[in-house]
């Protein structure tokens, strides 16, 4: 008698071809792949130095594009200077959920040189635009740049280090980035205050995409190898990547530890949005020039970038949960500096104040960025991380778009101060929501546990468009959407 393809019957089934004795063959280490940061120094150096070129694009534009919006264009509506964001956090959010799916299945190099590609116009629209326009077309490429560049710098950094030391290789990582953040906004902004705000400061951005572009082409070796090699070591043994609708739903609200990380980074970005697009202006206000501006816009990413080498290693150490929690906290604390300031202290020692808030948001924001990235690595089987990672990033950088419009609506409507608290609230309840929902120790999710992967299955280009668009093999895909290719193969010949 058959076994049922629903079901119980399809999780027996998928059980009966995890124990197929082919498909437990031993997987062969590759002869010239080893984990671990000190035996891959000279890579590991060099994509941080290529994310801090990732980092010098958009820091770029974070002390002076708002201004040019209101001074070059003449736009007043905050929710017209603010679509600049939407556009860029759209489409980076989107191009990092493909860039994850597409990295498991045909490498990461290849990525990083196209981003690059894509970045190269990206300075010269801004220095020409005649008109807003080609300020969002711009920052539309931009989006695409930041998603494959730092979607693969970061994914190949955790598969060169291995699992001992990757939130020490995300604290390196996000510090390397965010630091150059914080350069490029302080070159920029005393670029500006002396040149004006066009074209002298984006010249920094033609420097940084040719340089970017060169090292990744000619010296970057891609890491698809280490994360097989670490599949191989894996506790779960080595696994044929998951359908990507499970890994999507796992990562985006099926797993409590996912969903947390989820959730949290995209409010972080909503806030961070804010601080891109609303702080400047809501400064210029308050009385401060261009120059302290682009202080003030270099301070919370310097921060950021530079306690990020403490705090990623910090969370191998005690943990991930607690420091994501108080990191939300602290930024929740750092944006009411900046709404109070106004309110409470005369003109001439505002700057102190302010400093001091973009003291506190970089700090809460180094305690969470590299943990969350860490995290998400802990929980996802090396097989899909790439994917899971994709998925976060995806929801990360939906937070510069919602961060953009929320802001937008309620500073027409109510001014730029309820829009900076409004943004401050919703980050203090994020935390909350990682402290109710978040597990202290990581668990991979039962659905997404390894199961071996067929010693011969297909690796050709036939393979991966199937792998990627996930087409039903067998009458009873629907109910083994969670088994992995090579078993739902071996489950449809033993109930035929």
């Amino acid at each position: 008698m058959k076994r049922g393809a629903g079901g119980l019957g399809a999780l027996r089934n998928a059980g009966a071809g995890a124990r197929d004795p082919a498909a437990r063959a031993p997987a062969h280490r590759h002869p010239f792949v080893t984990l671990g940061l000190r035996a891959n120094l000279a890579q590991f150096g060099l994509l941080v130095l290529i994310n801090a070129f990732v980092g010098g694009m958009v820091g770029l534009e974070r002390a002076v594009l708002p201004l040019i919006a209101e001074r070059d264009f003449g736009l007043a509506s905050k929710s017209a200077i603010l679509s600049f964001l939407i556009s860029f956090g759209i489409v980076k959010a989107l191009t990092n959920l493909f860039a994850g799916r597409y990295a498991d299945l045909a490498g990461r190099k290849r990525q990083l040189v196209v981003g690059w590609l894509i970045g190269l116009p990206v300075p010269f629209l801004i220095m020409w635009a005649p008109s807003w326009i080609w300020i969002t077309a711009a920052n539309v490429l931009l989006g695409v740049n930041q998603g494959l560049c730092w979607s693969m710098t970061v994914i190949m950094k955790i598969d060169l280090v291995g699992p001992a030391r990757r939130g020490l290789a995300m604290g390196l990582n996000e510090a390397s980035g965010y630091g150059a953040v914080a350069l490029a906004a302080l070159a920029s902004g005393y670029l500006a205050a002396t040149y004006g705000l066009r074209p002298v400061p984006f010249y920094l951005g033609i420097v940084f995409a040719v340089l970017g572009l060169g090292l990744s082409a000619g010296f970057v070796r891609d890491t698809t190898a280490h994360a097989r090699e670490e599949a191989r070591t894996h506790r779960g043994g080595p696994a044929a990547a998951p359908p990507f609708r499970e890994v999507f739903a796992l990562t985006s609200w099926r797993d409590q530890n996912l969903f947390s990380c989820s959730q949290a980074g995209l409010v972080n970005n909503l806030n961070d949005g804010m601080a891109w697009g609303l702080l400047p202006l809501f400064f210029a206000a308050a009385g401060l020039g261009v120059a302290r501006i682009g202080i003030l816009a270099a301070t919370y990413p310097a921060v950021w970038g530079a306690a990020q080498l403490a705090t990623g290693a910090l969370s191998d150490r005690v943990g991930r949960k607690w420091m994501i929690v108080w990191g939300m906290w602290v930024q929740a604390l750092g944006i009411c500096v900046f709404v109070a300031t106004p309110r409470l202290v005369q003109d001439a020692g505002r700057f102190g104040f302010f400093v001091a808030g973009a003291v506190l948001l970089g700090l809460g924001t180094a305690l969470v960025y590299p943990t969350l990235l860490a995290a998400i690595g802990d929980v996802a089987h090396p097989s899909w991380r790439a994917s899971a990672v994709g998925v976060y990033r995806l929801w990360r950088d939906l937070g510069y778009a919602a961060g953009a419009v929320l802001s937008g609506i309620v500073a027409d409507l109510f001014g730029v101060p309820w829009a900076i608290g409004t943004v401050g609230g919703l980050t203090f309840l994020s935390g909350i929501v990682v402290a109710l929902r978040m597990q202290k120790a990581p668990r991979t999710p039962p659905a997404l546990r390894a199961q071996p992967a067929a010693p011969g299955a297909a690796k050709g280009f036939s393979a991966r468009i199937k792998a990627l668009m996930n087409f039903p093999l067998t009458r009873g895909a629907t109910a083994s959407a969670s088994i992995p290719w090579p078993a739902r193969n071996r489950r449809a010949a033993s109930t035929s």
